[in-house]
Formats: C-alpha cells, sequence, structure tokens
C-alpha cells in the first residue's frame, strides 16, 4: 500500500549522538571519553555522586563548557520545520546537550534529561535551567532549599522518568512514519522504541553513515550524515506531496 503525503498523521522521530555530533559535541563515552583518567561510566553513576559531588560537577562543568560552544546543524532545524508543518509531530531524544530546544523545537521528549537544567537533591522545586558557563557555584545548590544540587540527567543505573517513557511509547503506539536519526540503536529502551513502531506496521526509516542492528529490518535505511539526508529527505517529501503524489511507501 502507498500512501500519499495528505494521508500521514502522525509522525515520531528519535534522535540519538549522531546528529549532535555533526555539531561538534563530542562523545564523552568509548574510545577519547577520557577526563582526568575517569571514563563517563565512573562519573556519572548516583554513588559517584555520592562519593564525590564536587568531582562529578567538574566534568558535567567540563562537558557544559564543551557543549556551550556547539550549536544546531541543519537536522535540528529541519526537525523544527517539520513540527511546526505536521499535524502530530513527537521528538524522542535520547540526547542532553539541548540543541534542539537551541533550534526551537518545543514538543521533545528528552528521555535522559537535559544537561543544562539543575534538579534539587532534596527534592523541594522543580528542575531550573541554568546556562552560565562556568556555573557561578561550584558544586552548586539549590536556590530555594540550599541543598545539594545534581545534573538533570539519567545515570547509569537509574530509571528513566515515566513520564518521558508513557509519551514516548504513546506516541510511538500512534504513529504511522517513524524516522531514526543518528542513533545506534543499542541503548535499551530507546531501542525498543523502532521495533514497537515496526510491529504496529509504521513505516520506520533510519539515518545513519553506519548500519546498526535495526537496518536490516526498517524500510528505509539512508546512509548519509543526518545533516546530509534529513533536509534532502524532507524537501523531497514536501515537494511530492505537494504535486499531489505518494511519498511514503508504508509496505
Amino acid at each position: 500500500m502507498r500512501m500519499p503525503m495528505g494521508q500521514v498523521r502522525s509522525v515520531v522521530v528519535l534522535t540519538g549522538a549522531g546528529i549532535s555530533a555533526e555539531s561538534g559535541v563530542p562523545t564523552f563515552r568509548g574510545a577519547g571519553g577520557l577526563w582526568r583518567n575517569f571514563r563517563a561510566e565512573d562519573l556519572a553513576t548516583p554513588e559517584a555522586f555520592r562519593r564525590d559531588p564536587g568531582l562529578v560537577w567538574e566534568w558535567y562543568n567540563w562537558r557544559r563548557s564543551l557543549i556551550g560552544g556547539c550549536q544546531p546543524n541543519a537536522a535540528h532545524r529541519t526537525l523544527v520545520d517539520m513540527e511546526s508543518r505536521l499535524e502530530e509531530f513527537t521528538h524522542i531524544t535520547q540526547n542532553v546537550d539541548g540543541l534542539h530546544g537551541l533550534a526551537g523545537s518545543r514538543n521533545v521528549v528528552e528521555l535522559h534529561g537535559n544537561i543544562w537544567r539543575l534538579r534539587c537533591t532534596a527534592g523541594c522545586r522543580a528542575p531550573w535551567e541554568d546556562r552560565a558557563v562556568p556555573l557561578a557555584e561550584m558544586p552548586p545548590h539549590c536556590p530555594s532549599c540550599g541543598a545539594l544540587a545534581r545534573p538533570d540527567v539519567v545515570w547509569f543505573g537509574e530509571p528513566l522518568p515515566g513520564d518521558a517513557l508513557d509519551r514516548a511509547f504513546g506516541a510511538v503506539r500512534r504513529c504511522q512514519v517513524m524516522l531514526v536519526i543518528g542513533t545506534s540503536a543499542l541503548v535499551h529502551p530507546a531501542a525498543s522504541l523502532p521495533l514497537m513502531a515496526l510491529q504496529r506496521g509504521a513505516h520506520v526509516i533510519e539515518i545513519n553513515p553506519q548500519p546498526t542492528p535495526l537496518s536490516t529490518v526498517v524500510a528505509e535505511a539512508i546512509r548519509e550524515p543526518a545533516a546530509v539526508a534529513l533536509p534532502g529527505w524532507w524537501s523531497a517529501w514536501q515537494a511530492e506531496g505537494n504535486r499531489g503524489k505518494t511519498v511514503t511507501d508504508l509496505g
């Protein structure tokens, strides 16, 4: 069956580290991810924060300084345009760098949190944004109660926020088209989202320069960087839709 663009009501996008790498955001895990002989897995844990919150915050302050100089790329901006034009559009991201919000995206489900938000460890208030680089106080404290603050991100060993997961799975259950951009398709539960979409009959498109475990089961696998592939794909889809032709082969 082929479906014209005008018949597609629900689109979901899942983005991972690959889309931000094109903006210069470093990879903080794996080869080259060491900081003062520590790995991310050594520092991004509740146990590390309990042992030495100052050390963990030094690392996050350093990360924030690197990310703060990065800007959204053409793929980020294309997602903003898609959100403004599609009837139902949900953007799910594994990234914590905040570049999607900086580009202008509004309906973003941040599965792993956001490095620019802080959270009171006493839980006295909602998380707040602080984009200061460097932070004025190290380690920072809650401005309301004075308790120690932590980054509002999901650390190794912590569950993902239930409300974010509910939004993500709900959107995937409804979607007709899903784009999976710049993600390794290895980290669960995010990696299960495209599989759920496939099981429910959605047309799933992967954009990634490298093959992933998802590549052999998706409807389309585009082997180009997101900043190149996504603007081209979106322009072609709009052009086909404007001519009244079918633009998405749903199997």
